[in-house]
């Protein structure tokens, strides 16, 4: 299975973070965290620091599976001013097997200001829709279109998260990773979800 990453800039949303991180790793994706910054410490928005995989300047991004942005301010800002990180996301876009993920800011911070999302449904906080260049604004938690799956904030993180492995592994490894974590108390709850 190829390799996914989270990217952590100075500010980001801790939940968001480390929800992705968590669901993707219980569902058995491989996952590393990349810090932006020079250091592997990176401290989000509400003062947790998180010590990161690898820097990005010394990591090989061929052919991943996703590039995951959390949210969180400044940590979006930060995010979209990482001109490296701008090329793999306009890479990642073109590729026909990339995916990218994002959710709270960083769909209109960061995706949209770079045009990623022209003629796409896109959520995110509210708030942040007029950066959304050229997107369908939608005020549902969780949206995915094609290749991308964008989250609203924090309170969504574990539905945008399942959503990522629902994209990857399909419908069943989402439920199995939702049940696991106690998120539905009966199968019709589930089914709501993810079918």
């Amino acid at each position: 299975m190829k390799e996914s990453f989270v990217f952590l800039a100075e500010g980001f949303e801790e939940v968001e973070a480390l929800t992705a991180i968590d669901v993707m790793r219980r569902a058995g994706m491989p996952v590393k965290t990349v810090s932006i910054t020079s250091a592997l410490q990176v401290a989000g928005a509400h003062g947790v620091t998180v010590n990161a995989d690898v820097l990005f300047d010394n990591t090989l991004f061929s052919d991943p599976a996703w590039l995951v942005l959390p949210g969180g301010m400044p940590g979006a800002t930060n995010l979209y001013n990482f001109a490296p990180l701008q090329g793999l996301l306009r890479r990642q876009a073109a590729d026909a097997h990339g995916r990218i993920a994002a959710i709270c800011a960083s769909p209109a911070v960061v995706l949209g200001q770079l045009g990623l999302l022209k003629g796409r449904k896109a959520t995110c906080y509210p708030g942040f829709e007029n950066m959304l260049e050229g997107a369908e604004p939608d005020t549902a938690p969780v949206v995915t279109d094609d290749k991308f799956v964008l989250g609203n904030g924090p309170a969504n993180s574990l539905l945008w998260a399942l959503s990522i492995v629902k994209e990857e592994l399909g419908a069943h490894k989402a439920n199995e990773v939702a049940n696991g974590m106690l998120l539905y108390p009966a199968k019709s709850a589930l089914e709501c979800y993810f079918g």
